[in-house]
């Protein structure tokens, strides 16, 4: 993808995510039958998040992931939210507030692409259900890389493609042609809620996503599939 093309993506999904941003968490567990809460926990309790530590919750969108991890770092740490779509960072400042977390999270309008912190900042840095929707896969995976400290995690949960071709099949169906249709029903979107299903289309499936992490310098990758692989979660360490 050249950079007219990066561009034009950007800009074409913050108007996505600026649209949908009140309808967003209602439609993830629609999307997900409710799953996505279960998978964020199993992440959670395989990061091993200790008081005190600091994350970054890359795309955050309305910060539910960025509110799990405040209360895993406690008071004594901390934790950046940070996404370009101001409307999903309203929501999530309403919930933020509402959770009582509000002092040790700082929720940021910013570019997963160029992440503004130093190297070796944090402890972990995560993005959740956001990395299929970036311009350039490689270029944020190289970002949180490497604003993590040595021994640090890169955390990714997505969607992703099941191996099992006839169940890919299965699953392709449901995410192009009953999906959207959801929506449509749900929260009345259809446009944008068929072109979620189509970010899926070149992004790479869970052996070539863990290849990348390991471009970015992380070593080793644990990789963990759910529901046969129409999610994926990988966590890869910082030497």
């Amino acid at each position: 993808m050249n950079q007219a093309q990066m561009k034009e993506k950007a800009e074409y999904v913050h108007s996505v995510f600026e649209s949908i941003a009140d309808e967003y968490d209602k439609m993830n567990n629609v999307i997900s039958f409710g799953s996505h809460v279960a998978w964020r926990n199993y992440t959670m309790k395989q990061m091993n998040i200790q008081p005190g530590q600091k994350a970054i919750d890359v795309a955050c969108g309305t910060a539910d992931w960025t509110i799990t991890l405040a209360q895993a770092v406690g008071k004594e740490g901390s934790v950046v939210g940070l996404d370009f779509s101001q409307n999903m960072l309203d929501v999530g400042a309403y919930k933020v507030a509402q959770k009582g977390v509000g002092n040790n999270v700082q929720l940021v309008n910013g570019d997963a692409m160029q992440l503004p912190y130093e190297d070796n900042t944090f402890d972990y840095a995560t993005i959740g259900f956001a990395l299929r929707n970036v311009p350039d896969v490689q270029t944020v995976l190289n970002e949180m890389a490497r604003v993590v400290k040595p021994g640090g995690k890169v955390v990714s949960l997505e969607v992703s493609k099941p191996p099992f071709i006839p169940y890919r099949k299965l699953f392709y169906f449901y995410f192009y042609n009953i999906l959207p249709l959801v929506a449509k029903w749900t929260v009345n979107k259809y446009e944008q809620y068929a072109w979620l299903p189509k970010s899926l289309t070149n992004f790479p499936d869970s052996r070539e996503l863990a290849k990348m992490f390991q471009q970015a310098g992380l070593d080793p990758v644990q990789v963990k599939l759910f529901m046969g692989g129409v999610a994926a979660l990988h966590i890869g360490t910082k030497p």
